[in-house]
C-alpha cells in the first residue's frame, strides 16, 4: 500500500482529503502543520507522496518543501501542492522549491487522485 502525507491547517481539508485516499486504499499520515510534518520527515517517516498546503501559519508551503528536499530519503518524493492559489509565480516558486504538481482547492476526489496516480509512477 501506498502512504501519503497530507499537510494542511484545516482540519476539515484533513478530514475530507483523507477519507478520499482512504477509500482509494492509500495510507495516510497527517499533520496540521509544516512543523510537525518536517520533525516526522526528520525521523524517517515511510511515505510514497507529500501533499502540502501553501498558505499555513508558522512555516508556509514553499519553505517546508525545501527543507524536506534538503533530506535525503525525500529528494525525490513527488510533492503536490493542494491550495488555493492559482497565480503562476506561485507555481513557478514552488516548482523551484522541488514541487512536482499543484492542485486548486477545492479539488474533486477524480481530479486528486488522477494527478496523484500522475506523479507516483
Amino acid at each position: 500500500m501506498k502512504t501519503i502525507f497530507l499537510v494542511d491547517d484545516s482540519a476539515t481539508i484533513l478530514l475530507s482529503i483523507s477519507g478520499i485516499l482512504t477509500k482509494a486504499a492509500y495510507g495516510v499520515e497527517k499533520a496540521s502543520n509544516a512543523a510537525d510534518a518536517l520533525k516526522k520527515f526528520q525521523s524517517g517517516v515511510k511515505v510514497d507522496l507529500l501533499i502540502t498546503d501553501l498558505n499555513m501559519p508558522g512555516m508556509n508551503g514553499i519553505d517546508f518543501i525545501k527543507e524536506v528536499r534538503k533530506l535525503p530519503n525525500y529528494r525525490f518524493m513527488p510533492i503536490l501542492f493542494l491550495t488555493t492559489e492559482s497565480q503562476q509565480s506561485k507555481k513557478a516558486e514552488a516548482k523551484a522549491a522541488g514541487a512536482s504538481g499543484w492542485i486548486v482547492k477545492p479539488a474533486s476526489a477524480d481530479e486528486l487522485l488522477n494527478t496523484i496516480k500522475l506523479v507516483m509512477r
